[in-house]
């Protein structure tokens, strides 16, 4: 029963942030610039966050392998990916991300949830 409702919210959450939005977002383009400024300092090879999690932001392959506990994106469903909890600091303060650097931005949270919710491709 609670899958059905995760998948609910995330059609509702689509149609509401889709809403007037015909473009298309870019990995390339919009998404691995916002990944690069607030994640790669620690989230690539010989970064802390690679060595504690497993997580290489490198490359688009490298974020959508995920953790060492599995993948933290679920194309087409933002609600149920853990990259979005975690940058928008729902998750224990511990393992809230970016680290020790601002809060990324609602504008750039926004991006990144759109780019997952159009199913999160390698474009």
């Amino acid at each position: 029963m609670s899958r059905r409702l995760a998948v609910l919210a995330g059609l509702m959450t689509v149609s509401i942030l889709g809403a007037g939005c015909t473009r298309e977002v870019s990995y390339k383009q919009d998404v691995f610039p916002i990944l690069s400024e607030n994640c790669l300092s620690c989230h690539q090879v010989g970064g802390t966050g690679l060595a504690k999690s497993g997580l290489n932001m490198e490359t688009y392959e490298g974020l959508m392998k995920g953790t060492k506990l599995g993948p933290i994106i679920v194309a087409g469903s933002s609600v149920s990916s853990t990259l979005v909890l975690l940058i928008e600091r729902q998750a224990h303060p511990s393992i809230n991300m970016p680290k020790d650097k601002p809060p990324i931005s609602p504008d750039q949270i926004k991006t990144i949830r759109l780019w997952i919710d159009q199913g999160a491709k390698n474009n």
